[in-house]
């Protein structure tokens, strides 16, 4: 089993997501934070292979939670989230240390497939998220 923690700080977008997510057959959702502030101590109990950050999180970014993660539970890989690509957006992801970086508004499938290709290794970057996060830098 893959397991997730989750960090989102809408409630309905955070349980919507972890319903889906959970019926992949090979996820489980071990953590469900919605804060930032939350996400390494949820890390820390949960021990989860994967960390989906929204990249706007009160308490601590995404960005700041997933290089916490970096430092504290390094072997969780990171995906951060979001609805738009602001400049600079993509930078901090790979500064912090993420694998990937996404719309988390896009189709579950694609957020699923994305989780698998991290624990293989692979850099998964959203290319419309890419453009408008850091145009002319890819």
């Amino acid at each position: 089993m893959i397991r997730i923690l989750l960090a989102e700080d809408r409630g309905t977008t955070r349980g919507a997501l972890a319903l889906l997510l959970g019926m992949e057959h090979d996820f489980e959702v071990v953590a469900q934070v919605g804060r930032g502030d939350e996400v390494v101590d949820a890390a820390l109990v949960g021990r989860p292979d994967v960390a989906l950050l929204d990249a706007e999180l009160p308490g601590r970014s995404g960005f700041d939670a997933a290089a916490d993660l970096r430092d504290e539970v390094p072997d969780c890989r990171v995906l951060v989230l979001a609805t738009s690509g602001r400049p600079g957006y993509l930078r901090r992801a790979r500064e912090a240390g993420a694998a990937g970086f996404l719309v988390k508004d896009g189709p579950v499938e694609e957020l699923a497939e994305a989780v698998r290709r991290v624990l293989r290794g692979e850099t998964v970057i959203d290319p419309v998220l890419a453009a408008a996060s850091d145009p002319g830098r890819d």
